[in-house]
């Protein structure tokens, strides 16, 4: 049983919101399929770290929900800043199940244990500019994080993190964010939501000894990486 982690699918299956216009996203549902079906097993996990699809609701999305249900290995999503299906984790999951699409999980304000690693997570949020609706999302998303953490801390496992958005980019930082990581000894942390050119000025490697990795689905040519 294996971990992987990828981000930013943006399936559109059945939604008229065209991505393979742009430079490396040629062709993707299919890498998508093939780089899942070449790696991946059904005892395998995948943490989807946010803007998994454009649907508009649940209902409008279940095409792509069901593409990816039909992929080796169990999914865990949270949410990214393009999700607008999301909702509450009850209203998901029992969408989920009434649709018998059982590989697909929620993280929200909880964790998974894959592997004897806790998996917690948040979107997150970008920077603190000073703006007040700003500063009350990246309040909350910590506030997410903490309690995401704190609910796993029982076991006294190793603790991934998975967000969205990244914490650190450039020379800027999410110190809230940055805060709760450093706070719980946060040694790995995953994220996405950079594409094309900003990916020149994402953090990959070692920062005050947390690892930094961008998982977005174009980076990494929609190949999953083992991560565990």
């Amino acid at each position: 049983m294996s971990l992987y982690v990828l981000a930013d699918l943006h399936l559109s299956i059945n939604i008229n919101k065209p991505m393979d216009i742009f430079q490396g996203w040629e062709n993707y549902t299919q890498k998508i399929k093939t780089n899942f079906e070449k790696l991946l097993t059904d005892d395998d996990t995948i943490v989807l770290v946010g803007d998994t699809c454009w649907g508009m609701s649940l209902e409008e999305s279940l095409p792509s929900f069901e593409f990816l249900n039909n992929l080796p290995g169990n999914k865990i999503i949270l949410k990214g800043n393009h999700d607008y299906w999301w909702s509450t984790k009850t209203k998901m999951m029992d969408f989920f199940s009434k649709h018998n699409l059982l590989k697909l999980n929620i993280l929200n304000n909880n964790y998974y244990v894959v592997d004897n690693i806790c998996i917690c997570g948040t979107r997150g949020w970008m920077f603190e500019n000073g703006e007040k609706e700003n500063i009350k999302l990246i309040n909350r998303e910590a506030q997410r994080l903490e309690i995401s953490i704190q609910s796993c801390l029982h076991l006294g496992l190793p603790i991934f993190v998975f967000l969205h958005y990244p914490p650190i980019y450039s020379n800027q930082t999410s110190s809230d964010i940055l805060n709760i990581l450093k706070k719980y000894k946060i040694k790995k942390c995953f994220y996405g939501h950079l594409h094309g050119k900003a990916n020149k000025n994402s953090v990959n490697g070692f920062v005050d000894d947390i690892y930094y990795q961008l998982v977005s689905g174009d980076y990494l040519n929609f190949t999953p990486i083992k991560i565990s």
